[in-house]
């Protein structure tokens, strides 16, 4: 069962995070074969993006494991997050953000997330690197939709998960990981 987290950083806390990068990332490394998706979000685009909240798509036997892997999560501990968004993930493209490979020159990446709505998960696009529905933690009740793109501005990048009448964020993103394996690694 694949599981979305989704941490918020709180206002002010980003030489925090940065101080606990290391722990954070080998944590990860016990989750190395189980990733999805991973990245943080960011303030605006380029070398002087500030990262805003730490995205995680991961398989996992159950709820309870992803309790674990969500709230003894390094940032989680030391308090860099003001949220945290826990939720089952039914991923509708069936594969990991690795295995995108039509990358478009001059195009951004974005963490699309629409809560509510009644809107299906779109049909894949080229531009879709991964995306699914949001389900409650026992993957009953739809609660949402997500998905990392790329697109050539948030307008775009919204374009492709239409709200359906809920309520649309759109983050910049990009794939995150050690900084020697972010791409095409894990």
């Amino acid at each position: 069962m694949e599981y979305f987290v989704y941490g918020r950083d709180r206002p002010g806390a980003f030489e925090l995070k940065m101080s606990l990068s290391e722990e954070h990332w080998s944590f990860m490394d016990g989750y190395g074969e189980t990733l999805v998706a991973r990245g943080p979000t960011l303030t605006g685009d380029g070398d002087e993006a500030v990262s805003t909240g730490s995205l995680h798509i991961v398989d996992l036997p159950d709820a309870d494991a992803a309790r674990t892997f969500a709230y003894a999560e390094p940032y989680h501990r030391g308090g860099v997050f003001e949220s945290v968004l826990l939720c089952r993930f039914r991923n509708a493209l069936g594969r990991t953000m690795w295995d995108f490979t039509e990358a478009v020159a001059g195009y951004g990446r974005f963490l699309v997330i629409t809560m509510g709505g009644s809107g299906p998960v779109p049909a894949p696009s080229r531009h879709m690197i991964v995306c699914g529905e949001l389900l409650a933690l026992d993957g009953e009740a739809r609660i949402g939709r997500a998905a990392v793109v790329e697109a050539p501005d948030r307008e775009a990048a919204a374009a492709l998960l239409p709200a359906g009448g809920g309520r649309t964020e759109v983050h910049p993103w990009r794939f995150g990981g050690r900084p020697a394996q972010r791409s095409p690694g894990r």
